[in-house]
């Protein structure tokens, strides 16, 4: 029987995850510490913990990795969490700000049927309400060939396809300039002192954005500047 981790412990793993999606590299510790709140003299303990389930490979100022098991069992935990932000946003009409918390709690649920269940049920999405690609069965990850709106020059455009990031206020900042997924955004100039950017979504009028905040948006681009 597969050894089935504590909440804690599923949090971290996941924390390792997303710092390197990739696995390429090694996490470090004080980024581990940022990214779960904690102190690094507590991480320190959690990796000890999850070294010796063979969860990661750890030595002290080598960083962190995860194990194959490791891995699968953090893409089990992002794929729970994002089925459960569209099941909120689909089908009990929460808003796309509202529900990372909710899913932070339901992503703990163990169950591999009931997420089999939800996947089939929602129609296999294979991203959630943010643009984030959701892991199917197997841990694969669909591609969403998407860049950051603040790495964009004047007269590029694109489709918005995503967030990468979830906080309540920032999401309520671009429900409050109509920027949601779908929607093609124009960049019509760059400040060349801050890197704010003027753009225009949908038929909407031009609005200026700070560097920051478009950072924080990814778009597949449809069109290049020459």
């Amino acid at each position: 029987m597969r050894y089935q981790p504590t909440h804690s412990e599923e949090n971290y793993l996941k924390a390792i995850w997303k710092l390197n999606e990739s696995g390429d590299s090694a996490v470090s510790t004080n980024s581990i510490a940022a990214e779960v709140k904690t102190r690094a003299a507590s991480v320190t303990d959690m990796l000890k913990k999850l070294s010796e389930r063979k969860l990661i490979q750890y030595q002290k100022y080598q960083g962190v990795k995860l194990t194959a098991e490791g891995r699968r069992l953090a893409l089990s935990i992002v794929r729970k969490h994002r089925l459960w932000e569209v099941f909120l946003v689909e089908k009990l009409r929460y808003g796309w700000d509202e529900v990372h918390e909710i899913a932070e709690q339901l992503e703990h649920i163990y169950s591999e049927s009931l997420t089999d269940k939800l996947d089939k049920f929602l129609g296999y999405p294979k991203f959630d309400p943010h643009g984030d690609p959701i892991p199917d069965q197997s841990g694969k990850l669909a591609d969403a060939a998407s860049v950051s709106l603040g790495h964009c020059k004047a007269g590029q455009s694109g489709v918005m396809t995503g967030v990468s990031e979830h906080s309540g206020v920032f999401l309520r900042f671009l429900n409050e300039h109509h920027l949601a997924l779908g929607i093609t955004i124009n960049v019509e100039h760059v400040n060349e002192f801050d890197q704010s950017l003027r753009i225009k979504a949908g038929a909407r009028k031009a609005i200026t954005i700070s560097h920051p905040a478009a950072k924080s948006i990814l778009i597949k681009l449809t069109h290049r500047k020459k």
